[in-house]
């Protein structure tokens, strides 16, 4: 393949992005001596995206800072530099099944999840819009850049739209980002949820390149990191590990279906086998916490952890991983659950038998996640010939919005 000059740069300037959001900050010259590209090339890309404030300077004297010493070929000290951390460019909304949440966002976002507003998420697309119209007064944001939705289900993220969402089915009539847009009226990007959080993971954690997130909550999701990039396959369906079946599992799913495994490993799923285990408990998940620390993984929640790790070591055996990431609400229990979990895991990989398979838990990263996702579809072709269909709405969007640009 020939590459011409412009998309090479959209290239350079893609992956000096991405390199610098995993290493937090860095100078030019460590810039160019990673990516292989001449410092005059790193030096031209760095100018560029800090004059539209894509990347900062740290002060003279700042951690991690060099001494000050001149670079002779880019005629200036080697001064670090990070993703901008001060201005908000972005509006993180995660739309759950139950609750939804909100931030203003900068590009160097910061590992920590972290939300400004939440309201119950309602049964139709026009009261979730009137809520998020109300809650976008109160986040009093300027200069945006673009809004970034984490969202369950199927999601055709080129489309900008979600095909199938078992838990929201409202969502799939719903013209999200329309209603988006004319709320803020700044770019639109729909992310699946998992792969939002795979994505910030691995931002956070970039020496795991290869793993299987697995994220239980309101649903079980899952999605693949090999090689430092995002798994897509050529359908927008992947990582859908809760709605395989379990034999003997006669519950009704919201996928229509019948013994989907998240009606046993769900939250929901969890508080209504607690419920038929111990009737005369309180039924919500503080105390579901707390009845596991005192009893530990009961014949009940065994069953469902077993289930879920014959689903989570069926998909690595064909996915060829042997490290599994653990997000979401099965991490809020008991130590022992995740042990549990692990060892059944284990057990049922193929590469055990040879290898190391790993199962850790990790914190839930979706907002950096999300980021990560602007950077890639928006930021980084902020001046690219050839920009994506996203980037191009973008741009489009900065013309008629010259404001939005310092």
């Amino acid at each position: 393949m020939i590459v011409v000059p412009a998309r090479m740069g959209q290239i350079n300037k893609r992956t000096l992005l991405g390199r610098l959001q995993k290493m937090g900050q860095g100078s030019r010259a460590e810039l160019a001596r990673l990516l292989g590209i001449s410092q005059p090339t790193a030096g031209r890309i760095v100018d560029e995206l800090l004059a539209v404030k894509v990347l900062e300077e740290l002060p003279d004297g700042a951690a991690g800072a060099d001494t000050g010493k001149t670079n002779g070929r880019l005629g200036r000290p080697s001064r670090m530099l990070r993703l901008d951390s001060t201005h908000p460019r972005f509006v993180a909304i995660h739309l759950g099944v139950s609750e939804t949440r909100l931030a203003l966002v900068p590009l160097g976002v910061g590992n920590a999840e972290h939300w400004d507003l939440s309201f119950p998420t309602p049964p139709s697309a026009e009261e979730w819009s009137r809520l998020l119209r109300n809650a976008s007064q109160s986040l009093n944001a300027k200069g945006l850049w673009g809004v970034l939705v984490s969202a369950p289900g199927i999601v055709d993220e080129n489309g900008c739209r979600i095909l199938f969402s078992p838990n929201l089915h409202w969502t799939e009539k719903a013209d999200l980002p329309a209603l988006l847009r004319d709320i803020w009226n700044v770019p639109v990007l729909l992310v699946q949820e998992e792969r939002a959080l795979s994505l910030g993971h691995h931002a956070a954690v970039p020496e795991d390149d290869s793993f299987l997130l697995v994220d239980f909550g309101e649903g079980v999701g899952g999605a693949v990191v090999v090689g430092g990039q995002s798994y897509t396959g050529p359908l927008p369906v992947s990582g859908e590990l809760g709605h395989t079946p379990v034999l003997g599992n006669w519950r009704p799913c919201g996928c229509g279906a019948v013994g989907c495994v998240e009606t046993l490993i769900s939250t929901r799923g969890l508080l209504q086998s607690f419920a038929l285990a111990v009737p005369g408990a309180a039924h919500t998940w503080p105390s579901l916490i707390q009845y596991i620390s005192q009893e530990g993984v009961t014949s009940w929640l065994g069953e469902a952890i077993d289930a879920a790790a014959a689903v989570i070591a069926g998909a690595a055996n064909v996915l060829g991983v042997g490290h599994i990431v653990i997000t979401g609400s099965l991490t809020e229990l008991s130590p022992g659950v995740v042990t549990h979990l692990e060892r059944a895991v284990v057990k049922g990989t193929m590469w055990a038998r040879f290898g190391k398979v790993t199962c850790v838990s990790a914190p839930r990263r979706r907002t950096l996640g999300l980021v990560c996702v602007g950077l890639d579809r928006l930021v980084a072709s902020l001046s690219d010939q050839f920009p994506s269909k996203s980037s191009r709405l973008f741009l489009e969007f900065q013309q008629h919005n010259p404001s939005a640009l310092p």
